[in-house]
């Protein structure tokens, strides 16, 4: 009985955590959508008065001073001038109300792209919860911090998850190599290229072709290696991108091309380091060079 009902008690929890959110939704968006409606009706009342000024001012056009002839010569240029200058004051008020709307139109633009934002923001905060609720701790008592572990935990990982800088790529590439997860070290190798320089686009070249190598896709990757060793011929990257395409090349079966790539490793860097030398010997011995 007690687990009965301690199951009711964090089914009730998780319910909270998903009703809540929705509720907030709720809340947020009917002052927006209030405003909106507001908003455009007070638009719609503006263009029915400049439709009707618009329509006094080309019915005062029209009639050319009047529909009753002047009294005398005197009168007539008063009566023209005072029809002259409602018809401006008239322009001059259609102006206003255009210039009004455009104002209007500008906020309910404003309004709508808040609203929008903010239906994204929770709608977010409701698929956190969500998952925090469904998967969370078995007591009433945990379940509320899991739920907001959970959430904590997805909005520290989406920056992670998502690198943009050559540097940060190239970091999340070769934590995926290590993890020998391929295809991620690949994707990440070919977005620090578009925008890498230096130093940071040979590196990235250079994971690109030990990616490529790891997917087997080896005549890829004797390419992308040497497009590395190319890139920057004197620079330490230039030995270990040598024998990436030596390795590649028996990989793929031609031992000729192999042993002319660990030739050229010898007559460029006559002086290797201890690594490099012991890896040459060893791809050396496979190649049968001579």
């Amino acid at each position: 009985m007690k687990r009965g009902l301690m199951t009711s008690v964090s089914a009730s929890w998780r319910a909270l955590a998903v009703c809540l959110p929705v509720a907030t939704v709720l809340v947020a968006a009917a002052p927006v959508a209030h405003a909106q409606d507001v908003t455009s009706r007070e638009g719609l009342a503006l263009q029915n008065q400049i439709m009707a000024l618009r329509d006094a001012v080309s019915q005062l056009q029209a009639s050319g001073g009047g529909a009753m002839p002047p009294p005398s010569a005197t009168a007539a240029p008063a009566t023209a001038s005072a029809n002259g200058d409602l018809t401006a004051q008239l322009l001059d008020r259609v102006n206003t109300l255009e210039q009004q709307q455009r104002d209007m139109r500008g906020e309910i633009d404003q309004l709508t792209n808040d609203l929008q934002q903010k239906t994204a923001a929770l709608s977010k905060q409701i698929a956190d919860n969500q998952f925090a609720a469904q998967n969370g701790g078995g007591g009433a008592a945990a379940a509320a911090p899991a739920a907001a572990d959970a959430a904590g935990a997805a909005a520290e990982a989406a920056p992670r998850a998502a690198p943009t800088t050559p540097d940060a790529l190239l970091a999340s590439g070769k934590a995926a190599l290590q993890k020998k997860d391929y295809a991620t070290a690949h994707q990440n190798a070919e977005a620090a290229l578009q925008n890498a320089k230096g130093s940071f686009k040979v590196d990235a070249q250079f994971l690109l072709a030990q990616s490529l190598a790891g997917e087997k896709q080896y005549r890829q990757s004797a390419v992308a290696y040497y497009d590395a060793y190319r890139q920057s011929p004197k620079s330490a990257r230039a030995p270990d991108a040598l024998l990436g395409v030596s390795a590649s090349l028996l990989a793929l079966g031609d031992k000729k091309a192999a042993c002319q790539a660990l030739g050229k490793l010898k007559a460029e860097f006559p002086s290797p380091t201890q690594r490099v030398s012991h890896a040459a010997e060893i791809y050396a011995g496979r190649g049968g060079c001579q």
